[in-house]
């Protein structure tokens, strides 16, 4: 009786949780996707085995068509080894969303061809070129990490396998040549999507929730 309970009281606060929560990923097609800013093979995205599957031919920009202010995002990934994809968020559909909106990078970090040049804003969860992360919690490369992107007025925080790895003040950022080379920081409202660079990454559990 006691691990009913206990099972039952887990699944009422999971679900909790979930609350308000829109899927994204239908597991089948991209339904409610736009590709922009293809790769040069132009292959995009693909769904398999009920993921959403950057191959290592393919990429680019895959926004959802709905726009979003203020949002809770969250998602499962898994990379190869030395993997580099980002989270574009409040993006608008032309231009380099690291600059034009803001990307919140996805990167195997840890890899050794990163490590002789790689900056602190350029390690997985940062706020790329902008914003380092502040703890680490990334597992290795192969396996599953759970991730939520919540961002509301000008805080973003990103939490990576239950540890908050990004706490970032937008209005911390002063610097004119800062704020010049990145207008994107400055956007209230944009698309959702995942920016492909030429490496293989599968998503899964992808979801929203407006604020």
């Amino acid at each position: 009786m006691k691990t009913i309970l206990a099972f039952l009281t887990l699944t009422l606060l999971a679900s909790a949780a979930e609350e308000g929560f829109i899927p994204l990923f239908d597991g089948k097609t991209l339904e409610g996707w736009t590709l922009v800013q293809k790769s040069k093979s132009g292959r995009g995205y693909i769904v398999e085995n009920g993921l959403l599957v950057c191959p290592k031919d393919g990429g680019g920009n895959l926004l959802t068509e709905r726009e979003f202010s203020d949002f809770v995002f969250r998602f499962d990934f898994r990379m190869e080894p030395g993997g580099n994809n980002g989270v574009g968020i409040r993006a608008p559909l032309a231009g380099d969303i690291a600059y034009s909106g803001m990307e919140i990078q996805i990167l195997d970090h840890n890899h050794e061809k990163y490590r002789e040049w790689l900056k602190p804003t350029q390690r997985h969860g940062a706020v790329y070129d902008l914003i380092p992360p502040i703890a680490e919690a990334l597992k290795p490369a192969g396996e599953w990490n759970s991730e939520e992107i919540h961002v509301q007025g000008r805080r973003v925080r990103v939490t990576l396998n239950g540890v908050l790895i990004t706490d970032a003040d937008l209005a911390t950022i002063t610097d004119p040549a800062a704020l010049k080379k990145h207008p994107g920081a400055a956007r209230t409202s944009g698309h959702i999507g995942f920016l492909g660079h030429g490496s293989l990454i599968e998503f899964r559990n992808i979801r929203v929730k407006p604020l």
